[in-house]
């Protein structure tokens, strides 16, 4: 012999509202997973530009240091000062220890 249960509506209707609560909580899941995944990418590409500006500034500055050592030689100076400037080291006559 074979019975058939039947259950009670309220058994179901329940069991529906918490497949359809679980389905919700996957799927806000699964987006919130997709939002995650395409801000981080985001992220990673602005990085890479960043990177990429950092690269180009540094070697801007070490060009820039390059050329600062260049304009700051010794040499270079003491040339300026005595064609451009007409200054000359002074006569070790014109020297003057002061004291205190």
């Amino acid at each position: 012999m074979v019975t058939a249960s039947v259950k009670p509506a309220s058994a179901s209707r329940a069991l529906l509202w918490f497949n359809l609560g679980a389905l919700t909580l996957v799927m806000g899941s699964a987006f919130a997973v997709i939002h995650s995944t395409h801000a981080c990418r985001e992220l990673y590409t602005r990085l890479q530009v960043l990177e990429a500006s950092q690269w180009s500034l540094q070697e801007d500055y070490g060009r820039l240091l390059l050329e600062e050592s260049a304009w700051a030689s010794h040499h270079r100076v003491e040339k300026v000062a005595r064609t451009e400037l007409q200054m000359s080291a002074p006569d070790l006559t014109r020297y003057e220890v002061v004291g205190h």
